[in-house]
């Protein structure tokens, strides 16, 4: 299913992480980088519930506007109920909506977002994402602390969290269209390969995305998906071409962009909700405002598992949703 919006736009972006992406190769075009993972707090879910407020203050400090001038907030994270944004919710007068797609969530948001502001329903909407590693990584496998050894295609969940204000007042950056996306199960239950989970949903989406507007992949100056990494994001090229005869040849993906893959060790790449939007918030809308790329379809991926359904052995569904961004 596909939406097209005439009157959306992207106002403002902000970006908080952690050390690692404070680390990485885009580190100059996040807003700030925390030197540590707990940020003040006490618990790694009270340091991602911060990341959440921090990114929402710092977005609009940038614009002049308060908390009391937002309509609607969404906000999503990996966690139980997502329990960071719940409570960075708290912070927040405006209605609140949890939205969760585990690392797809940020396209969800803004699809449904740009949704409500197309139909008038709200003048300003606030959408944040935000995951945590440590966090993560205890719900989902086992304690850092433990120091477990991993398989080489695991991805390493992102710190960080991303906001951004939709509105009808003109900018940059408009959101021309939205593609939601079916969920696919491959039949893989290895939850250290989650790029070969995700792939054939994003190939889906893609194509679906390219079917429902008539569209060429060279509409788009760029393709971005996230978090595949490095693993994934081959399968998908392989993919792409044998089930679709498509070449991804103007194609990257933000778990492979957000750290250096040879200097840091974070195995495959990037992966968790923020990824996606970290890079897409700093870095892509910097080259778009730039000229460098002037349409770019953003494809963020979800594995939709639990702990309980990964130890019962199930295999792993997946999704994929996105977002056409246009620059003006």
């Amino acid at each position: 299913m596909t939406f097209n919006y005439k009157n959306v736009y992207i106002n403002e972006t902000a970006t908080v992480t952690g050390p690692y992406e404070g680390k990485g190769p885009l580190s100059k075009y996040f807003d700030y980088s925390y030197e540590d993972l707990y940020f003040g707090c006490k618990t790694w879910e009270q340091a991602e519930s911060k990341l959440v407020s921090d990114a929402v203050d710092i977005l609009l400090g940038k614009i002049g506007l308060t908390r009391f001038d937002v309509d609607l907030f969404m906000a999503g994270d990996l966690l139980n109920q997502i329990t960071a944004s719940n409570y960075a919710a708290v912070n927040m007068p405006s209605s609140f909506a949890g939205v969760y797609a585990a690392c797809a969530t940020s396209t969800l948001e803004l699809a449904l977002g740009a949704s409500i502001v197309e139909s008038g329903f709200a003048e300003r909407v606030v959408c944040a994402t935000s995951s945590h590693n440590n966090a993560a990584e205890k719900q989902f496998r086992y304690p850092v602390e433990y120091g477990g050894p991993k398989r080489k295609t695991t991805t390493f969940t992102s710190t960080g969290s991303a906001a951004c204000l939709l509105s009808a007042k003109k900018s940059s950056i408009r959101i021309e269209s939205a593609t939601l996306g079916s969920v696919i199960d491959s039949g893989i239950n290895d939850v250290y390969h989650m790029g070969a989970v995700m792939a054939p949903a994003a190939a889906t989406t893609i194509y679906n995305h390219l079917k429902d507007n008539n569209r060429t992949i060279d509409y788009y100056d760029l393709i971005l998906t996230g978090d595949l990494g490095i693993y994934g994001k081959e399968i998908l090229k392989e993919y792409m071409q044998i089930e679709y005869g498509i070449n991804l040849k103007n194609y990257n993906d933000t778990g492979v962009m957000l750290y250096d893959l040879k200097e840091q060790p974070v195995y495959a790449g990037a992966s968790g909700p923020a990824c996606a939007p970290l890079v897409t918030y700093s870095y892509i809308m910097d080259a778009m405002k730039k000229g460098k790329y002037k349409r770019v379809l953003l494809v963020a991926t979800g594995a939709l598992m639990s702990p309980s359904m990964a130890n019962e052995k199930l295999s792993i569904p997946a999704i994929a949703h996105a977002v056409s961004l246009e620059a003006i």
